[in-house]
């Protein structure tokens, strides 16, 4: 039971139908005001709604973007953070070494095909007083574990000297057989190239030591143009000249090694043997250095290296070995 004079309470926005019943048990208020309040309220009831609508369709929206995102993301294949590849292991790095090599020359050879062999020993001294000309460089490339390396020589020479008494033989040129016990005189000028091409893999890489195992070819062209003149009582003097050249390939297994000794100050040591029949009956080389490096793009290098090749086929013989002191001068980039 209410009491006489009490104001009714109500919460007009959670339920209006108690706005109509206050109403009517209050006197003095008009219809017109009553119509008016559940305007106002019914307005303030819809802003509402329509607010928390909007903010509830916005979090939606933003989850179905990042969910969206993400299945692309995955859908391509991408990381969201991609990994960098370090720069060493995904480009290649390279050197260039032109050296001088004071060799001196020991062996045996042929001038021609078929010609008597000659027996040659020669001293560094002997060889520059020959050479008319030539050059030598080392070129190495590694990406990250993988090597690559080329050693190209190139000698031309003049050499004259006399041998004698020789057996019977054919000088090209003359058409008649030299009979045996003739002395020779012979001018020949050389050009020998040679290209050891190879490539391999960095089996060992720590700061202490590295060791590289390769295999590759020794490619050999041999130039010679030849003057003789041969003495014999039956023959008297007769002289020809003849020019012919000779190639060959040798198969090669290598190992390349470094060890540093100080920060600037490291060892270099590298060997190969080959030929194996394929090409020449053998052939082999070897070279030890020291090398200084004056800074990232510069070092120097000082050693011994020894090449040595014994090919006797088709009636061409060159048996050498070349050894002397090295001095190069070694730019990376």
């Amino acid at each position: 039971m209410e009491r006489s004079g009490e104001k009714k309470v109500s919460l007009p926005w959670l339920d209006t139908g108690r706005l109509e019943t206050g109403a009517a048990a209050q006197p003095g208020v008009s219809a017109a005001r009553c119509g008016a309040d559940e305007k106002h309220i019914q307005e303030q009831s819809f802003m509402g709604a329509y607010v928390l609508s909007k903010h509830a369709c916005a979090l939606a929206l933003l989850f179905c973007g990042a969910q969206i995102a993400h299945a692309e993301s995955a859908a391509a294949g991408r990381p969201e953070q991609p990994t960098r590849v370090p720069r060493d292991a995904a480009a290649w790095t390279a050197q260039i070494t032109p050296y001088l090599w004071a060799t001196g020359l020991s062996g045996k050879v042929s001038p021609f095909q078929k010609a008597p062999t000659l027996g040659v020993e020669k001293s560094f001294s002997d060889v520059l007083g020959d050479l008319n000309g030539g050059g030598f460089v080392n070129v190495w490339a590694r990406r990250d574990r993988f090597v690559l390396s080329a050693d190209v020589m190139y000698v031309s020479t003049t050499d004259a000297h006399g041998e004698g008494p020789l057996p019977a033989f054919q000088l090209p040129g003359i058409g008649i057989a030299i009979p045996p016990g003739a002395s020779v005189d012979a001018k020949v000028d050389s050009k020998q190239f040679t290209a050891a091409l190879q490539g391999g893999y960095r089996v060992v890489d720590t700061p202490a030591f590295t060791l590289d195992v390769l295999a590759g070819a020794r490619i050999w062209h041999i130039s010679n143009d030849v003057t003789v003149t041969a003495s014999h009582p039956a023959i008297k003097s007769l002289t020809a000249k003849h020019g012919e050249s000779f190639h060959w390939v040798d198969p090669l297994a290598a190992v390349r090694a470094f060890l540093p000794i100080t920060q600037r100050l490291f060892l270099h040591v590298q060997a190969d043997v080959g030929g194996f029949g394929a090409g020449s009956n053998h052939t082999w080389s070897s070279l030890a250095a020291v090398n200084y490096v004056f800074s990232d793009r510069l070092s120097a290098s000082v050693g011994y290296k020894t090449l040595n090749v014994d090919y006797d086929r088709g009636g061409h013989v060159y048996d050498v070995r070349m050894r002397g002191p090295v001095l190069g001068l070694t730019y990376r980039f």
